[in-house]
């Protein structure tokens, strides 16, 4: 085989593969793309596929060096909203 033809990783990778590549189950990868707080992903003739880049990008986000430190920005696989508008009230 020519050098100049070395075989490169996969450059898109389907949830299942992405999955695994973040050692998370394709379900938890799945809620986390319905809740949006997952990595960036692209849709290709209908499929769901994730590029290497991003899903490297969206892990190194969680990281951090030591229990005292933040937790970084990834958020749970869950739903979140935005804080509730303080209600207003008026006296009678």
């Amino acid at each position: 085989m020519r050098p100049d033809l070395a075989v490169l990783p996969p450059r898109f990778l389907r949830t299942k593969e992405a999955a695994e590549f973040l050692s998370l189950s394709a379900r938890t990868l799945e809620k986390h793309r319905t809740y949006g707080t997952g990595p960036a992903y692209k849709k290709l003739g209908g499929r769901v596929v994730y590029a290497v880049d991003d899903l490297q990008a969206w892990a190194e986000r969680g990281a951090v060096t030591s229990t005292s430190d933040p937790r970084g920005s990834v958020l749970p696989a869950k739903r979140h909203t935005s804080p509730a508008a303080p209600q207003v009230r008026y006296a009678r």
